[in-house]
């Protein structure tokens, strides 16, 4: 007992370092946290495909609508190697939303344009319905987000072409009550060389109180600059690159470029070699330049996939949307407007437009004019 008590009584104080213990094995250091994100001695293919990983590409223009419908079977979430676009290659590629335009051929007009978009539109819904791992429908700028964050991308439905209206308001809301939310001015009697028409500037104002977008790529420079003024939501070129680097005629020249940065427009450049160039770098040329001229609120981007168009070399498909954000990180882009370039801009319009539409349906009914009031 005694020996007990002299062990209990020379064992070292709680606190107290016992002197003949080990010496502590000293803690591993923690290794900085590099990421290919904030490490900018990454590779710029790294860098891109982390930037994108935080800020996806919200892609203005598809043409896979009218591609789906001569294919008689298809699985976009397994993947087709019959089109541009499927759900592997646009994860690989970073696409969170993706606007499906319901552009016709050119020559339906009428009843055959309307009902040809309403097939269209049905062909969208189920298409997006039967791919619900992949894909989302959304008609806001919050259900664009909420799309993104379950990890599906999100489906805008438009452009669409001005004919699918056939001259009639009531269709126009029609259309937008099923899903349409960007439409094509471009082509029509009342959007023309001249500009737009009474029963033009009227069209516009009821896209304004329903939430559609306006999209002036294709249209005259009278157009744009009319609709570019009575909007009072952002309008949208949703294929037009620099007409100072490469003369088509979608593309826009330095003034209207100009106006629609100082209107916080939105211009989409598309990936077309027809447009912009037969490589990467010549498309990051138009970016450059529509950013120096419009401001980088103004730029976005518009894949152009599966609309029958060649792309350039290294942007053949939707999943290489890294390879130009590589050229750009290479080019001194900064990480805040490759944000806005890819992902926020569009946001900010389709957020615009929304926010447009709550405050003309408290101040406008819906206009029931017809095109021969106005323009007859």
């Amino acid at each position: 007992m005694a020996d007990l008590q002299d062990e209990l009584h020379t064992t070292a104080e709680v606190g107290e370092l016992d002197p003949s213990a080990p010496p502590p094995v000293p803690l591993p250091e923690p290794e900085p946290d590099f990421s290919p994100l904030s490490d900018p001695d990454a590779a710029p293919l790294d860098r891109a495909h982390a930037i994108l990983a935080a800020h996806p590409v919200a892609d203005g223009y598809s043409g896979l609508p009218w591609a789906l419908r001569h294919l008689p079977w298809y699985d976009l979430e397994l993947g087709e190697n019959t089109v541009d676009t499927d759900v592997p290659r646009m994860r690989r590629g970073h696409v969170g939303a993706l606007f499906w335009a319901l552009h016709l051929p050119e020559g339906l007009a009428g009843d055959r344009a309307v009902g040809a978009t309403l097939e269209q539109l049905d062909l969208v819904k189920t298409v997006a319905r039967s791919h619900p791992e992949g894909l989302r429908l959304a008609g806001t700028a919050g259900q664009v987000t909420d799309a993104r964050n379950c990890g599906r991308i999100a489906v805008v439905l438009g452009p669409a072409s001005a004919a699918a209206i056939g001259d009639s308001l009531a269709i126009l809301r029609v259309l937008q009550s099923l899903g349409l939310r960007v439409l094509t001015l471009a082509g029509t009697s009342w959007a023309s060389e001249a500009g737009l028409t009474r029963f033009g500037e009227e069209v516009v104002r009821e896209m304004n109180r329903l939430g559609v977008l306006a999209d002036l790529s294709g249209a005259s420079p009278a157009t744009i600059s009319r609709a570019v003024t009575i909007s009072k939501a952002p309008v949208l070129c949703t294929r037009s690159a620099a007409r100072a680097l490469r003369p088509h005629p979608a593309n826009l020249p330095d003034e209207t470029l100009a106006e629609l940065g100082a209107a916080r427009g939105l211009c989409l450049v598309p990936l077309t070699a027809e447009q912009t160039g037969p490589s990467v770098r010549d498309v990051a040329d138009h970016l450059d330049h529509v950013r120096e001229i419009a401001g980088p609120e103004c730029v976005g981007l518009s894949g152009t996939y599966d609309s029958g168009i060649a792309h350039p070399q290294e942007l053949g498909d939707a999943s290489c949307y890294p390879n130009l954000i590589a050229e750009l990180l290479h080019r001194g882009w900064t990480e805040p407007d490759l944000a806005l370039l890819t992902w926020g801009n569009v946001q900010r319009a389709l957020r615009s437009a929304d926010f447009t539409a709550k405050a003309a349906q408290q101040r406008r009914e819906p206009s029931t004019v017809r095109i021969a009031e106005l323009d007859g």
